[in-house]
């Protein structure tokens, strides 16, 4: 059954002040500051107790005291600074959780630069943050103008500021947001993502791969390299930062666009959605070094597996399946994560496993003589794999077998 509401977040672009922004500004590096401290001391804790570190709770409570010996925390509202140590306590977890599972790189949290802490955080709304008549108010810092595209819905829980390259905004994070429910089609199909075509649907019908990032990169080369001539510390080089800075956000909003896009139409047409539970960050993987005994290493095919490593982080597979299956959740639609394997390598016409390598881009069945697009061939056996995980009955033999690896 269709759920009736979810959770949804709004984002605005805020028209601060200059005095605001100046306060917006030191609100966030100061956060900053006391992520790196509270990072430091769990690492001297640990090292010093032998295994055994602060905790997120030890570090709370010393929040008063800090408030208390430095004016400029005390002028920060105290939910914000919880928020910083809420986010250092999860990387933590995240990361004792990579090493538990065995990942290879299980990324130990490290420092904030200034280039890389963007947002803090009102954990609670109407508690140092609040909307009134349209303004966003904020506790010690006033009234902050927004730029509103949509009315907002549902019961605000948290309010995020994030500063990006083209200005400050706000994020409003709202539970209970009513469902807009589109009419049933009686459609369904299954898709394959791929680099050629970036879908292709069980009916054989395609969307074509935009390459925003590929059509930029050109451009995107040449704002870099003004980066680099300039020199360090100076007007000039901060001004073309900004300006890559914004090149490099104009190509992200591109992709986003798109895929919004992209998964609305499909909502719009199909009752029932199948995808691949593909993980796009073991595709886009660097390969292996290979020693060879040597003291050096052999071609591992790192450098040609870049472009390639490239093409699908253009591509986006991660985010747009993400926003597909939150579009669905917002118009009553399914959509079904299948196990992706094989399904290039079977044969949707009678079931028989051919294989062939990634080049080779036509599925000729040499038991049943099918002869397809290996990418439509995919979509056919995603989309019945999600019909079997569903139960459906009275299909034909061939597409009602049992598919190998699940």
């Amino acid at each position: 059954m269709p759920e009736t509401s979810v959770r949804k977040t709004y984002q605005e672009k805020l028209k601060p002040t200059p005095a605001q922004e100046r306060a917006l500004e030191a609100v966030l590096w100061r956060c900053r500051t006391l992520y790196n401290v509270a990072l430091e001391q769990r690492i001297t804790w640990w090292r010093r107790g032998h295994g055994v570190s602060a905790t997120r709770f030890q570090q709370e409570a010393e929040l008063k005291a800090i408030r208390e010996a430095f004016p400029e925390y005390a002028a920060i509202h105290s939910h914000v600074l919880q928020d910083v140590l809420a986010r250092l306590d999860k990387t933590y977890q995240a990361f004792f959780r990579r090493l538990a599972s065995g990942e290879r790189k299980a990324g130990f949290p490290r420092y904030q630069g200034r280039n890389r802490y963007h947002s803090f955080t009102y954990k609670e709304y109407g508690n140092g943050a609040r909307l009134d008549n349209g303004a966003l108010v904020l506790a010690k810092i006033g009234r902050v103008a927004v730029r509103w595209s949509r009315p907002v819905e549902g019961t605000i829980k948290t309010v995020t500021l994030s500063h990006e390259a083209d200005g400050w905004y706000v994020s409003l994070s709202c539970a209970e947001v009513p469902v807009h429910l589109l009419p049933p089609t009686g459609q369904e199909t299954g898709i394959d993502v791929g680099l050629v075509h970036f879908l292709t649907r069980a009916d054989g019908g395609t969307v074509a791969n935009p390459r925003h990032y590929r059509k930029a990169e050109r451009e995107l080369k040449k704002a870099q390299q003004r980066v680099s001539r300039r020199k360090k510390g100076s007007k000039r080089r901060k001004k073309a930062v900004k300006l890559l800075a914004k090149q490099h956000q104009h190509v992200r909003r591109q992709r986003t666009d798109f895929h919004h896009k992209t998964a609305l139409a499909l909502v719009r047409q199909y009752d029932t959605i199948s995808y691949e539970a593909i993980q796009p960050a073991n595709l886009s993987r660097r390969p292996e070094p290979r020693p060879d005994g040597n003291g050096g290493y052999e071609h591992n095919g790192a450098s040609r597996k870049a472009g390639l490593n490239k093409s699908i982080q253009d591509a986006g597979w991660g985010s747009f399946l993400s926003i597909l299956a939150y579009k669905a959740a917002c118009a009553g639609k399914r959509v079904e994560a299948i196990n992706p394997a094989y399904t290039s390598q079977d044969c949707s016409g009678c079931g028989a496993r051919i294989q062939k390598s990634l080049s080779v881009r036509t599925h000729i069945c040499t038991n049943c003589g099918l002869v397809m697009d290996r990418d439509e061939n995919a979509a056919r056996n995603i989309q019945w794999r999600g019909q079997r995980l569903r139960g459906v009955p009275a299909m034909a033999g061939a597409l009602n077998r049992e598919p190998m690896g699940l």
